[in-house]
């Protein structure tokens, strides 16, 4: 390796440990900064998700668990780690720009998420139904906007 590609990579790893560093202290070190950015009160802070957050808090039917238990990975902490710092980057990054949705959609990756959670929470409910079909094909009121009035269809 050439003194210039070794002194970019040198420089590269540096710039990598100090935002490892700083990103480890930011999600960790301020106390209950983890927690308080886990808390639906903090997802509902941003005047966007204001009517989601009302609907989930009056009338939810999952009012007892987080954002975050449906919202991101939770199969293991890093990957839940990863995407946590990830999508408030760009929720951030969104509402900051002004390009934020009018109403509020759900990608395709986020949907994924919230699939396989549902599955994983409701795993031993789903185990005797067709799990290839997602959640809200029958279950298509369950969502921020109609929280807590569910709609079911007979196959």
């Amino acid at each position: 390796m050439s003194p210039a590609k070794k002194k970019i990579f040198l420089y590269l790893l540096v710039l990598v440990i100090i935002l490892l560093v700083g990103g480890t202290f930011l999600a960790f070190g301020p106390p209950g900064l983890y927690a308080k950015s886990e808390a639906p009160e903090f997802c509902g802070s941003c005047h966007v998700l204001e009517m989601e957050y009302e609907t989930w808090f009056h009338s939810g039917a999952h009012r007892g668990i987080k954002c975050v238990d449906c919202h991101l990975p939770n199969d293991n902490l890093a990957r839940h780690l990863v995407w946590k710092g990830l999508e408030g980057i760009k929720d951030a990054v969104r509402f900051h720009t002004g390009l934020v949705s009018e109403p509020i959609r759900i990608s395709s990756h986020g949907a994924a998420v919230v699939l396989d959670n549902c599955r994983r929470c409701h795993s031993e409910l789903i185990s005797r139904i067709k799990e290839e079909r997602q959640c809200w094909d029958c279950h298509r009121r369950m969502s921020h906007k109609y929280t807590g009035a569910v709609e079911t269809r007979s196959p």
